[in-house]
């Protein structure tokens, strides 16, 4: 049997559907009943039965800390896809990032090598990846500096990578992915899909910066393929295209009948932004929406190197401008 953390979020429930057209028998934890609606919904894209789908997973109500409904979870269990995470940019959640990516990744390490799992795939992110130099394409090889002011999620989702890695150690065959931005379909209040939403509203602004872009259909598939495979104790850069945040935007904005945003926010005002944003939090309490690292990171011009999944896997990626016009497609057939 299977198991899948974080089963309602946009990695897990795709995933969920994948395994079981391909007739696994799945286990799925989850923490909000609430959430099942992201399930059905995603499943009902690609299914006229989507609640027969759902019906077919075991679904378990278990928190990453809480390690009695883990071990309950464990239970005859043989692979582990561990999706689960919290995302969050504001340095007040430090400690529920710290205990959820770093904490809740040890306890799936630690009950994973006590079940004798045999094989583990970590959902991690291009966020880990260490920054190259000039120039240069960021590959799996290059080393974290820990001297650069990552942003709170960075700095907790490298730690549960360590932990995965110490997994290792103690005999624990893993597989680690690095998705870029993963565009997919479903969930429209976090992630790409908000940005999806806030393009249709309108945006007039575009920043200076680039990154990688991947389709949810092929994180999905990579991961299964790595699981299946013999490949062991590696981690994978899954990213389709290195795209500027402008040319993102733009063929959002196309795909969604809107228009593109045609300012671009100089980097004065985006310094005076989040410094703006941080007064407005301290005096309000109101969420943070854009801190010093969000700003150095929309700025910044990345390009991330995904030869190592095409060469052991023959992997070939979906263009993602394909994959933007399916899931803007998507959207607007969900608000019509």
């Amino acid at each position: 049997m299977i198991l899948v953390t974080g089963g309602t979020g946009l990695v897990g429930a795709h995933l969920l559907y994948r395994l079981i057209n391909d007739k696994q028998v799945v286990r799925a934890i989850y923490r909000n009943e609430k959430k099942f609606d992201n399930v059905k919904r995603i499943f009902s894209y690609y299914s006229e039965k989507a609640e027969v789908l759902f019906d077919s997973i075991e679904w378990v109500k278990a928190d990453l800390s809480d390690i009695p409904a883990l071990t309950e979870a464990f239970a005859g269990i043989s692979h582990v896809y561990h999706c689960a995470a919290f995302v969050s940019f504001e340095p007040d959640k430090f400690e529920v990032l710290q205990k959820t990516n770093i904490e809740g990744t040890a306890n799936i390490v630690n009950l994973s090598i006590s079940n004798a799992i045999e094989k583990l795939c970590h959902v991690s992110s291009i966020a880990t990846m260490g920054h190259a130099k000039s120039n240069e394409p960021t590959t799996e090889e290059t080393e974290w500096n820990s001297e650069i002011d990552h942003n709170v999620y960075t700095i907790t989702k490298y730690g549960a990578e360590l932990e995965v890695w110490r997994g290792t150690q103690e005999g624990l065959d893993v597989v680690i992915v690095n998705p870029g931005v993963i565009i997919g379909p479903g969930i429209w209040h976090y992630g790409s899909g908000s940005l999806i939403k806030t393009v249709h509203r309108g945006l007039k602004h575009f920043t200076s910066g680039s990154t990688g872009f991947v389709s949810i259909d092929d994180v999905v598939t990579s991961m299964v393929q790595l699981m299946e495979s013999s490949i062991k104790n590696e981690r994978f850069i899954v990213v389709a295209d290195n795209w500027s945040y402008r040319r993102f935007l733009t063929t959002c904005a196309k795909a969604l009948y809107v228009k593109p945003p045609k300012k671009e926010a100089k980097n004065w005002l985006l310094q005076i932004g989040w410094r703006l944003d941080w007064l407005k939090h301290k005096l309000t309490g109101k969420r943070r929406t854009l801190t010093r690292q969000l700003v150095t990171s929309l700025s910044s011009n990345s390009n991330f190197d995904h030869s190592k999944l095409k060469t052991l896997l023959n992997f070939k990626f979906t263009p993602i401008s394909n994959s933007i016009t399916e899931v803007c497609k998507a959207y607007l057939k969900d608000i019509s």
